[in-house]
């Protein structure tokens, strides 16, 4: 028998224990222990433990018991103990690691997968470590799977918790030892003793120190378990989570690239601008090659007309929503130095209601392709194709220089005796010198050389420390001109960057983030020759990054359409809800954190940055600190 099955046998208000097809009108005479509860005798409703009866002055009968307060003295600390029933050891190996603790009754609703804990040593080091498993265990030998047990519970409104052991499996993760600002972490290198008590970790400083988060850096959001704020005895209660963002301990790494990644309506865009606002903080500078301390500056493609905003002040965000933010030291408002860097295109007008920043308007020249030949290759040629497009591009600015127009090339390629001297030279074979005229005229007219300013000579607009250059492109009416716009741009900046004679001193001298979204679209894996020469350039520049400080933002709803080339330099990855396996699968998190990815609400994340912290669960603001939205 069971303490449930016990507790039922002797509850005046359950069945009495009799047998389940009893009618429920028995006559309570013929019950078991009526005559001696109809007599005053000892009532046994609480699980079997008799007390005394009868009304005050009245003698208690001599075989009566007396009652008793049961209950232990003081207070419980903690949710539960360690055991060792089903053994106690740690490992090297996660899989040889055997860490249970046994939670008492009353803990048992508040404890979460996820939640994270503190078991201490004899010495005063703690283990930190965190809920991997939950498991309800017999307490009693018995057979639960009864028709007269599964009746009997049909019948109960309850359960008894304590017929059940609640055992709770742990994943230790670090020992977290010294106190204050001394403290200090390492890897899991003992076991606990039997019977330690196990707490909930509560310590800000605590926490941080356990999980390997730094105490300053670029805010990203507040570490949550399970859709839930974790919560601590300091003011503010909530764990802020950052990211490095100064040479201390190795680079920054906003140029060591940051991916986020989330499906439409789960707030990816909304968390992007929140990060970025952070680089642009006034207080946030990075040391230059002659030794100077310069700010970022943020150059941000934008496809969607979403990121201008960023200039004006978000009017839902009210006074004590912003003195928390201050409180945290998050950086919040309107960024004055925002500024509208807009393609002029043939046939398109750009109306940019949505934002009071200044607008800038440029064009792409033609003399762009003389070191990006892919602009003009549009897609297919082959690697016979591709060099012979080099050739005539360099011939053609030979001839003309850098002032040469894409309508000027096109005329050239209709002289029948350039192609015919380079079929004959051998050159360019007649048949491939048409395939690449072909694809040079598929080339959306109307993107270069309009009637605006070239973009090389507005590299000091483009790149400000402390600036935001938003380049939107949603008011373009291909997909072909967008990405004209958007390679051509970010090749600009990344050529001079990772040149030794860069054309602007500008761009070369100022830390730079670029930000990219919808950057599957740029950036994806192909067979033709000309997408290899993008991805290539691209991850040469993640790769560079770090001594170049330049920094990519890639935001994206497909992850797994990114080149792996440059997807494998990403450090920080900041996952919202996703809802497709393939690219869940291509972020590479923890699989503990990918199983919940589907089922985030919006602003939730997984943050996984190996260089910063352990893998956690994140919620970001719920308010954009800058203007979001219509």
């Amino acid at each position: 028998m069971t303490l449930e099955d016990f507790t039922e046998f002797t509850d005046d208000e359950g069945d009495g224990g009799g047998d389940a097809g009893s009618p429920a009108d028995r006559d309570t005479d013929d019950a078991p222990g009526a005559e001696g509860a109809a007599s005053g005798g000892a009532a046994t409703g609480d699980g079997g433990r008799a007390v005394a009866s009868g009304t005050e002055g009245d003698e208690a009968d001599d075989d009566g018991f007396a009652a008793y307060d049961v209950e232990p003295a003081g207070e419980d600390a903690g949710l539960g103990v360690v055991s060792v029933s089903q053994g106690l050891r740690v490992a090297e190996e996660a899989e040889e690691t055997t860490l249970r603790a046994f939670v008492t009754t009353g803990n048992r609703e508040s404890v979460r997968l996820g939640k994270y804990l503190l078991v201490p040593y004899p010495d005063g080091e703690r283990l930190f470590c965190r809920i991997t498993g939950l498991e309800y265990a017999q307490e009693f030998r018995s057979d639960d799977a009864t028709e007269i047990h599964a009746r009997r519970q049909m019948r109960r409104d309850d359960f008894a918790e304590r017929d059940y052991k609640f055992m709770a499996e742990l994943e230790p993760m670090s020992v977290v030892y010294g106190e204050g600002e001394d403290m200090k972490r390492r890897m899991t290198d003992r076991v606990p003793k039997p019977g330690a008590v196990v707490e909930e970790a509560s310590d800000d400083a605590e926490i941080k120190t356990g999980l390997k988060i730094p105490e300053d850096g670029v805010f990203l959001g507040h570490l949550s378990v399970g859709g839930e704020k974790v919560r601590t005895a300091a003011e503010p209660p909530t764990v802020d989570y950052r990211v490095k963002d100064d040479y201390t301990d190795g680079d920054p790494l906003a140029f060591r690239h940051t991916l986020v990644a989330g499906g439409t309506g789960s707030g990816k865009t909304h968390a992007s601008k929140n990060v970025l606002r952070q680089y642009l903080d006034s207080d946030r500078t990075y040391p230059t090659g002659d030794g100077r301390e310069s700010r970022m500056a943020v150059v941000q493609f934008d496809p969607q007309d979403e990121y201008a905003q960023m200039h004006d002040d978000n009017p839902d965000l009210d006074a004590d929503f912003a003195r928390r933010l201050d409180r945290e030291g998050i950086a919040h408002g309107g960024h004055d130095d925002a500024v509208a860097l807009v393609p002029r295109v043939a046939n398109a007008t750009y109306p940019g209601e949505g934002h009071r920043a200044e607008r800038v308007e440029f064009t792409i020249p033609f003399s762009l392709a003389r070191d990006m030949p892919w602009l003009v290759a549009g897609s297919g040629l082959n690697d016979n194709q591709y060099p012979a497009l080099l050739t005539l591009l360099n011939r053609f600015f030979g001839d003309y220089g850098d002032s040469g127009t894409y309508s000027q090339f096109l005329s050239y390629l209709d002289d029948p005796a350039l192609k015919a001297e380079l079929d004959e030279s051998g050159r360019v074979h007649e048949a491939t010198f048409d395939a690449v005229k072909r694809r040079v005229r598929a080339v959306p007219g109307g993107v270069f050389d309009q009637d605006a300013k070239p973009i090389t000579e507005l590299d000091h607009t483009l790149v400000r420390p402390g600036g935001l250059s938003v380049v939107p492109t949603y008011h373009l009416p291909t997909s072909r001109q967008k990405e004209i716009v958007v390679l051509a741009v970010a090749g600009l900046l990344v050529d001079d960057k990772l040149s030794n004679d860069p054309d602007s001193d500008r761009i070369e001298e100022t830390p730079l983030l670029i930000g990219m979204d919808e950057a599957h679209n740029f950036l994806a894996d192909a067979d033709n020759v000309q997408a290899r020469k993008v991805v290539q350039k691209f991850t040469e520049a993640a790769k560079q990054g770090r001594k170049e400080r330049l920094g990519l933002f890639l935001i994206t709803q497909d992850p797994q359409d990114v080149a792996e080339s440059v997807f494998k330099q990403v450090n920080t990855k900041i996952v919202l809800n996703l809802g497709d396996e393939d690219a869940i699968n291509s972020v590479n998190i923890p699989s503990n954190l990918a199983g919940k990815v589907p089922y985030m609400e919006k602003g939730q994340m997984v943050v996984y940055s190996p260089d910063n912290s352990e893998p956690v669960e994140l919620i970001g603001l719920s308010k954009c600190v800058t203007r979001h939205g219509e």
